[in-house]
């Protein structure tokens, strides 16, 4: 079976049972590791993607619930673990830190995001449109780990951050704008949906989120036999942030989305289509 997931240390420690053989019954997984704007893309070329399961992006639904179904396990959604949005510091090329304290600094200027469908775009963009008078000027995406040395730099005036970097952005001088998983916590009361399985239609879903689950109970009941793995994988990451990624994005609902979490995908879902920003999908198809 090929699956595709990112090399972060919360996929790597969720997915390390059944890629080592571990899960009963289980098949061999032959595995691609690529960040998730690559994998959104990939979940959207149907004719040429060969990928039976794939972690994407939860805001790339709408254009492959047509040929792939949401696996209610494995993925990324929890609280306190939103994307971040970042403007320079004191010491920053800008020198603008007190003015970029107020959303309205960022009206008509140039924003780094990560990717144009993903979760934290999306938030950006609902959230910019209640606090942003007269909207943002240039989007300009860019790979997550340009982001910050773009901002510090004077390269673009603000960047949305997502993963490790809400560990690492005060080694880059940068200031805190707003936590865009917070507002949306305290907005709809919902937990943050960031990253989803999704498995072919044409399988056994069933026995796929079975898999997954008993992957994800193996990594908690044996937390030290995928250090190395996700380690390996983790990008010259220190160890303590890798651990602090797995603690924040590996949750009980990593194990089950259960109700809140259904309703935070469809909440996130149907926004963004009021924004124009997605596709509008038929909730039926989320379950």
């Amino acid at each position: 079976m090929k699956i595709a997931f990112s090399p972060c240390p919360n996929d790597t420690f969720v997915f390390h049972a059944w890629v080592h053989n571990l899960i009963p019954g289980a098949p061999e997984l032959e595995v691609s590791y690529a960040d998730i704007h690559i994998t959104n893309h990939w979940a959207a070329e149907t004719g040429s993607n060969d990928h039976d399961v794939l972690k994407i992006s939860y805001a790339a639904l709408p254009w492959v619930l047509d040929e792939y179904a949401l696996i209610p396990c494995g993925g990324a959604l929890g609280r306190g673990c939103g994307p971040l949005l970042l403007t320079g510091g004191a010491s920053s090329a800008t020198g603008l830190a007190s003015k970029a304290a107020d959303p309205a600094f960022l009206s008509g200027r140039k924003v780094a995001v990560p990717s144009e469908r993903s979760t934290a775009y999306l938030l950006f963009r609902l959230w910019a449109a209640q606090n942003v008078p007269g909207g943002i000027g240039d989007i300009i995406v860019m790979p997550f780990d340009q982001i910050m040395p773009a901002v510090r730099d004077g390269e673009v005036d603000a960047g949305l951050v997502i993963h490790e970097a809400r560990f690492t952005y005060p080694s880059y001088d940068l200031n805190l704008m707003t936590d865009l998983g917070s507002w949306w916590e305290s907005d709809t009361g919902l937990p943050i949906p960031l990253g989803a399985i999704i498995a072919r239609r044409s399988l056994d879903l069933d026995q796929i989120a079975a898999w997954t689950r008993a992957s994800v109970e193996y990594a908690w009941a044996h937390p030290e036999a995928s250090r190395d793995y996700v380690l390996d994988h983790a990008q010259e990451m220190e160890t303590a942030v890798a651990e602090a990624h797995i603690g924040l994005y590996v949750n009980p609902f990593t194990a089950n989305l259960g109700e809140d979490g259904y309703a935070a995908v469809s909440a996130l879902l149907s926004r963004a289509a009021d924004e124009g920003l997605v596709p509008r999908i038929d909730p039926a198809k989320l379950r």
